[in-house]
């Protein structure tokens, strides 16, 4: 009996595309893509020409230790790259299928223009999920979740000092702000699509979070250089009936540039396979 189109679609949808990382890849690690050309190495030439090149590089280096690949849309458009984020998330999807990508794009808008946003990330682009900032509140979070099986990943509590400024406030009810997020989150996802950014710099956040939310995925940024630590992120974000799920835990510059040699592409992978088994002898402990 061949299956419908609604079970296709479940199958192939950035949810399912993550569980099958966490479980194939044995994975909680994400490479943050953020190709700076100053900081290239001498061997890759600093020019934007070169951007594809080098997360090409990095990726086929890292791609058996990673659940997830998240491009900063800002690096590629701030280089007038973004054909080549096209080519690279279309390469991505081509040679590692099993490995959701994320476009990092924090975008915040309504009506139209939040509708073209995210036709940009999904039609244009190909992304399985993308970043959004849910300051504008619903509006702006719905017309990504009409794109069937798509990601919606909302910042809730990030991991740059300045977050405190507004996600600490206090609203109704003696909540946090961004605890308020994450009750909304929750009562908005209907169709199992969103997930949340919750800094590992903030590990108490994140268990609070983990405790509002349940089993929904969180993206974590904030490890590596920031400075966020694999133990206690892991211990607060963990889910105890399911070990090894749950967190999508960001790594960028520290795998990326992590010589300006000419072994940069072994180093990359030292430092991402290290940042992997931190993060699993993690799991041993909690």
């Amino acid at each position: 009996m061949s299956s419908s189109p609604n079970m296709a679609k479940k199958q192939h949808s950035f949810r399912n595309q993550l569980e099958n990382a966490w479980l194939t890849q044995g994975s909680m690690l994400c490479l943050g893509l953020d190709p700076d050309p100053q900081r290239f190495p001498q061997v890759m030439g600093k020019e934007p020409k070169s951007i594809f090149s080098f997360c090409k590089a990095i990726a086929d280096a890292t791609a058996d230790l990673v659940c997830a690949f998240k491009p900063q849309f800002a690096y590629f458009a701030s280089q007038r790259a973004e054909d080549q984020l096209e080519k690279l998330i279309a390469y991505l999807k081509t040679s590692y299928p099993q490995i959701p990508v994320i476009l990092d794009a924090k975008r915040g808008d309504i009506g139209a223009t939040a509708q073209h946003y995210a036709r940009e990330a999904f039609d244009r682009y190909g992304a399985d999920a993308i970043t959004v900032n849910p300051y504008m509140g619903y509006d702006s979070i719905e017309p990504y979740l009409q794109h069937a099986g798509k990601g919606v990943i909302i910042l809730c509590r990030t991991s740059n000092p300045g977050g405190s400024d507004l996600q600490n406030l206090t609203v109704d009810k003696n909540m946090a702000l961004f605890e308020k997020v994450a009750m909304l989150a929750k009562e908005w996802d209907k169709s199992g699509q969103i997930a949340l950014v919750v800094g590992a710099t903030y590990p108490r956040e994140i268990a609070t979070v983990r405790s509002i939310v349940g089993d929904m995925p969180l993206l974590i940024p904030g490890i590596g250089a920031q400075g966020g630590d694999i133990d206690a992120t892991v211990s607060a974000g963990k889910i105890a009936s399911r070990p090894g799920t749950g967190m999508i835990i960001n790594s960028s510059r520290a795998i990326l540039y992590a010589s300006e040699g000419q072994d940069f592409v072994q180093a990359a992978r030292k430092v991402a396979l290290e940042t992997r088994d931190a993060i699993r002898a993690a799991q041993s402990k909690t």
